[in-house]
């Protein structure tokens, strides 16, 4: 692991397991002053290259109206420079293991654009108070399976755990609900692909305005999600159903599956850890699903620290409804011409397979932005302990929310030089923030009458 640093909260220690302890009042005043809100480093880098936060995004761009795709807030700015297999070894220090397959693998098609950093992320007033109030009160329980006294706001602005770093990411802010429409593809080796509908609703407690610790420990419930495939007509009729909980050891993820020949919505115990994604024809596990999901429990966690990167962000042309699938999707890659990099401060965290444990990634590392807790990539590793596969999160700031999100993200797998797209909505409508959504959708009921 190449250039990085321990904050001065953690310096000399790479955390792993999962602590009880709370942040003390000291640090918890950090995030009005040196830090963010979010426990990020409020300060530009050394060379200026990475800038101060300003409070990112606090207001669209002229022109957009909600229900429109976001309009690039950023459109003069200009290509500063291409890494490319010819000039890989001067930037290394700045890419993961995984980014440098990539140009390994892909010698002569491979590429980063690298645009200046814009620290965009931005989050709610209230969000952030709610964050400030988590780091003094929130604590993971369970042998860090669940969460306790943590609301609204990511649970640990000033982490001290691998386990704490990850429990961010699932917990970080993305509206109150959602429906959304769009897909997913999985090319083949030269680039041929069938496009896979989806139309989602995704109801989220957790993020709920005024919400408390007390009533999500009573529910025990953090999100709700609900997926049915729109095509191809084939595929028509397959149907998922998610309750996610706070404390996954007194209740595991609840999930059902419409099953389209007995006309029934089934238990789905499987739909966790390494089970194939949905239609991903074997090229995501369940938990790779918006990068990493679910219960923890499997691996042992390790905080490594803070390095800077070179990280999809403010992909805002990838995401433009004037850009075709047909465009994006390429063989061996997406178009990276579309691709916007940015250099980034991340979170560190290594993820490794305890013993007596399965799952077919052995070892994972999540690169997590400092500024939103969206993890940007993550490097996967087989029981080689070689690289099997990179995923990559093009984020950007849903600027009506707003919430920092990704708008696609892509895995790519180096054994069969192929990647699965997920979350493609240029040619659908976007994402509607303001759905109101009731429990009674997401019964196992309900799936069955959406889909009969």
């Amino acid at each position: 692991m190449k250039k990085i640093t321990l904050l001065s909260l953690a310096i000399g220690l790479a955390f792993s397991g999962f602590s009880q302890a709370k942040v003390d009042e000291q640090q918890v005043k950090k995030l009005s002053g040196e830090l963010t809100p979010m426990g990020a480093v409020r300060a530009g880098n050394a060379d200026g290259s990475i800038p101060e936060w300003t409070g990112g995004i606090t207001s669209a761009p002229e022109g957009y109206q909600p229900g429109m795709h976001h309009l690039d807030p950023y459109p003069q700015d200009k290509i500063k420079f291409t890494i490319n297999q010819a000039n890989l070894e001067q930037y290394k220090q700045f890419l993961t293991p995984g980014q440098i397959k990539m140009f390994e693998t892909y010698p002569d098609t491979f590429k980063m654009n690298v645009y200046p950093t814009h620290r965009s992320a931005s989050y709610p007033e209230h969000v952030y108070q709610e964050t400030i109030k988590n780091a003094g009160r929130s604590e993971l329980i369970q042998d860090g399976n669940g969460i306790t006294q943590a609301a609204v706001g990511v649970p640990f602005p000033i982490p001290q755990t691998g386990l704490e770093a990850i429990w961010n990411h699932i917990l970080r802010y993305r509206g109150e609900a959602l429906t959304r429409e769009g897909g997913q593809v999985t090319p083949t080796a030269s680039g041929d692909y069938t496009y896979i509908g989806f139309d989602e609703q995704l109801m989220l407690p957790y993020g709920v305005k005024g919400a408390s610790p007390e009533e999500l420990e009573k529910t025990n419930i953090l999100f709700k999600f609900k997926q049915k495939v729109t095509e191809p007509s084939k595929l028509v009729g397959t149907a998922l159903l998610v309750h996610e909980t706070m404390d996954q050891i007194k209740t595991p993820r609840q999930a059902w599956i419409y099953n389209k020949g007995i006309r029934r919505a089934q238990k789905a115990p499987t739909v966790a850890y390494d089970a194939p994604g949905t239609a991903a024809d074997g090229l995501r596990t369940t938990d790779d699903f918006d990068m990493f999901n679910g219960a923890p429990n499997r691996y042992t966690w390790t905080l490594k620290g803070k390095q800077e990167l070179y990280i999809p962000y403010n992909d805002y042309r990838l995401h433009s409804d004037k850009v075709t699938y047909d465009e994006i999707v390429q063989a061996g890659h997406i178009n990276q011409d579309l691709v916007r990099y940015e250099k980034h401060r991340v979170w560190v965290v290594e993820a490794n397979l305890k013993e007596n444990t399965r799952h077919i990634y052995k070892k994972r590392v999540f690169y997590i932005d400092e500024d939103s807790w969206q993890i940007a990539i993550t490097d996967i590793y087989d029981d080689r302990n070689e690289l099997y596969r990179i995923g990559m999160a093009h984020g950007l700031n849903y600027y009506e929310v707003p919430t920092q999100w990704s708008t696609l993200d892509v895995f790519y797998d180096f054994q069969s030089k192929r990647y699965i797209a997920i979350g493609l909505d240029n040619e659908n409508k976007m994402y509607d923030f303001s759905a109101k959504l009731k429990d009674v959708q997401f019964t196992s009921r309900a799936l069955q009458r959406d889909n009969r």
